[in-house]
């Protein structure tokens, strides 16, 4: 079943769906509607019938979705009992904050080694998590079956970085930073751009006011 395939932007959405659901199921909420779940997190109801449509027959008219079914669903085809361990590069004062954060809303994904070239940092241990030098990545990637990185170093270094990454085994990258990383077909990367991030956050409350979408609905 996790090897379904189902669009892109659909698996986007099914961990939010998974997170607001183990909410529901906290508080003992035994069944939900899409249109519940529609205002929960900001998106068209029949955007979430089309979401789980794509994922079997989940739920049935005019009753919704029987939660704990929904979670334990989701919780399978996410493969959340499984945990992911994933490594940092660059523990600078964004890759320190990282560490410090380190998922700890999520019990299936864990940064388990950071690493730098600084000798200062080197050796430190940060809320847990050790931080090794550059020349012992492929024998950390390998002790902790390692995938996928998390990459917060400076612009500058970002190329040559990349490389040893894809060199030492690295299928994944979380890009920190603004370059445009240059990678084989089969690496794949996210960019994490928060310049982009902030102006369209920033766009979205001038040209569409929170009072003013209300003021509309409920007119």
């Amino acid at each position: 079943m996790a090897d379904q395939k189902i669009p892109q932007v659909t698996a986007k959405r099914l961990p939010l769906y998974y997170r607001y659901l183990e909410k529901l199921h906290a508080i003992g909420k035994q069944r939900v509607s899409s249109a519940a779940l529609a205002e929960a997190l900001q998106i068209d109801p029949a955007t979430i019938r089309r979401d789980f449509s794509y994922l079997g027959e989940l739920g049935k008219k005019g009753y919704g979705y029987n939660v704990n079914y929904l979670l334990q669903f989701l919780r399978d085809f996410l493969r959340q009992d499984e945990v992911t361990n994933v490594v940092l590069i660059g523990v600078g004062n964004l890759g320190t904050a990282l560490l410090r954060y380190n998922f700890y809303r999520s019990h299936n994904t864990k940064i388990v080694a950071g690493f730098d070239i600084d000798e200062g940092k080197i050796g430190m241990d940060i809320d847990g998590v050790p931080v090794y030098s550059m020349n012992r990545l492929k024998e950390v990637l390998e002790l902790h079956s390692v995938e996928v990185a998390i990459l917060t170093v400076p612009v500058s270094a970002a190329q040559s970085t990349t490389d040893q990454l894809v060199n030492a085994g690295i299928r994944g990258i979380l890009n920190f930073t603004p370059a445009r990383l240059n990678v084989p077909s089969h690496i794949r990367i996210h960019h994490i751009d928060l310049t982009v991030e902030l102006q369209t956050l920033i766009y979205f409350l001038k040209n569409f006011p929170t009072n003013e979408s209300k003021g509309e609905q409920n007119g």
